[in-house]
């Protein structure tokens, strides 16, 4: 690729006590793309997440964003960097609106606090029809309660670009969702990919995960066991069949 990456992980280690959660990890994210991290429970999914997000601080390893170094990683960094996550439960407020949801906390205001009420759901509009919604019934005033499972989740995508996300890691994004609305969380994700926003794609339905992404990463016990292109698989069940004869022989 000619582009540089988005960030780029070398080496990561993380220990807990005696137990090494990752051991060794590499991997890269490039803008526009969505890689998908892959492997069994326990294989060190949620400690990289967490160690990307900044809730844990690697051991050893280095993180580099757009080609810069990173010291002393942290939350507060990895936001700075334009990291966001979507966890599975989205962390939404249902009873609230779809302006409220993507601005709570990170209001637009005047001087002396008022709220450019105005100004929010217009830009909510904005970023919920840039993501893709585009049912005339929804707006950034609709409340979030009537909205499906995978809309809910293109409002927390939405929160996240308001953020201003560069990378957003979906973690388990189509769990419990029919077939249409998987479609609608994937719409939503290739249209983040066309504004060169890159997509961190956790999953266990290799199906879903074939369908949306770019490239792979397979873990276990810790360690990166094979990573892959799009275009070396041919479909998902050679792509299970990859994760099963690699992991059998780590």
């Amino acid at each position: 690729m000619d582009k540089k990456p988005l960030i780029e992980i070398k080496d990561l280690v993380k220990k807990f006590g005696s137990f090494t959660a990752l051991n060794g990890v590499s991997l890269d994210v490039y803008p526009g793309e969505v890689h998908a991290l892959l492997g069994d429970n326990g294989a060190g999914k949620s400690t990289l997440i967490k160690t990307l997000v900044g809730v844990y601080s690697p051991d050893d390893g280095d993180i580099y964003i757009r080609g810069e170094k990173v010291v002393n990683w942290s939350s507060l960094k990895a936001r700075i960097s334009g990291i966001e996550t979507v966890f599975q439960d989205r962390a939404l407020c249902p009873q609230q609106s779809i302006v409220w949801n993507i601005f709570m906390g990170k209001e637009l205001t005047y001087p002396f606090g008022f709220i450019r009420e105005k100004e929010q759901i217009r830009e909510a509009n904005r970023l919920i029809r840039e993501i893709g919604f585009t049912s005339k019934l929804i707006d950034a005033e609709s409340p979030v309660g009537n909205l499906s499972g995978g809309e809910r989740q293109g409002v927390a995508i939405a929160r996240a670009i308001y953020n201003k996300a560069e990378l957003i890691i979906l973690d388990e994004p189509t769990t419990a969702l029919s077939l249409n609305e998987t479609q609608k969380v994937f719409d939503f994700v290739n249209n983040v990919k066309k504004t060169e926003r890159s997509v961190l794609f956790i999953g266990h339905n290799i199906f879903h995960v074939f369908d949306i992404s770019d490239r792979f990463v397979i873990l276990d016990r810790g360690e990166v066991v094979h990573q892959l292109n799009k275009d070396e698989v041919s479909s998902p069940e050679k792509l299970i069949k990859i994760m099963k004869d690699t992991v059998s022989k780590h």
